[in-house]
Formats: C-alpha cells, structure tokens, sequence
C-alpha cells in the first residue's frame, strides 16, 4: 500500500512505496481519491499496468474459492465447463511444476 504524500491543503502530492517525514498516512491503490490521483497524473499505460497486477490477484483468488467450494462439496469440479476446467487444470500443473524445480511461487492477494 502506498504511502500519502500531501500539500498543506489536503490534496494528494504523490505516492511513496515507503514512509517518509511527509508521507506517514498508508492507504490502498484502490482508495477512490488515489486512484483519482492516478488518473490525474499518470498515463493509461500505467493504469493498465496496475489493473492487469489486480487482475493476477483476482484469478488466483477465484481458483482458490473454486478450490474451496469443490473440496466441501459446494460445487463439483464436473459442474464447471470444460474450458473452465481446462484452464483450472494447466494452472494447477504449472504451479506444481514451478514448485517441483524449487521455483518460489508468489501468490498474489
């Protein structure tokens, strides 16, 4: 989470990846006034950038929801279509693989 940069009048100067003597205050990307801050001063590269990062982050929590929902017999794996499964199986096996050959995996949440 970024740390708030801000002007004597309460807007937003800047984003620091760390705590500074004028950046104490930590709010999430996804807070309306930062990323009204973004949108003002940066360009749409950027914020795609930062949605597709959100994006990484929102797959890996369906996969996991869909895990848990078929381990307590919620929902069966079956049920899901093919492709579905398809893609849920061949990111299952790379992870198994990357974990296999002593890759670190990061999970992105």
């Amino acid at each position: 989470m970024p740390f708030i940069e801000r002007s004597s009048d309460g807007k937003i100067l800047g984003l620091r990846t760390i705590a500074g003597p004028n950046s104490t205050e930590e709010k999430s990307i996804t807070d309306e006034e930062v990323l009204e801050f973004l949108k003002d001063n940066l360009d749409n590269k950027f914020l795609k950038s930062l949605l597709a990062h959100s994006d990484a982050g929102l797959i890996r929590l369906l996969e996991d929801l869909i895990a848990l929902l078929t381990k307590k017999n919620i929902i069966l794996f079956t049920e899901l279509p093919e492709k579905a499964q398809a893609k849920i199986i061949e990111r299952e096996q790379i992870r198994e693989k990357m974990s296999s050959d002593n890759i670190i995996v990061e999970d992105i949440l």
